[in-house]
């Protein structure tokens, strides 16, 4: 009983409208870092920890934790979309990505 007490806790924390705002901000930073070839989520993290010297601890963590997610979902739309893998574990969606889009049919009614 005491896990879900706590874990309730951490969702009010996490969820107050500075942190949500600061989780938006920080998808839309890592989406841009990971679109741009070569800089991947944790060179974008390690780049932009300077961002979170003045914040409270737990935004920092939620703020680092979105650019980086940001990030590798900005390397799968180069991938997909360009056939550019911007990081190594972006090389698979080359080869798949261009083919799923093609492959979609419309349903029959």
């Amino acid at each position: 009983m005491e896990a879900l007490f706590n874990l309730l806790m951490g969702l009010g924390i996490a969820l107050t409208p500075f942190n949500i705002a600061v989780l938006v901000a920080g998808l839309f930073v890592g989406t841009m870092v990971g679109v741009l070839p070569g800089l991947g989520g944790a060179n974008g993290v390690a780049i932009l920890i300077p961002m979170t010297f003045r914040m409270p601890p737990t935004s920092a963590i939620i703020l680092l934790a979105a650019i980086y997610w940001g990030a590798l979902f900005g390397g799968v739309i180069t991938s997909i979309l360009f056939n550019i893998p911007g990081e190594p574990w972006s090389g698979p969606r080359v080869s798949m990505g261009i083919p799923w889009p093609k492959r979609v049919r419309p349903a029959r009614p």
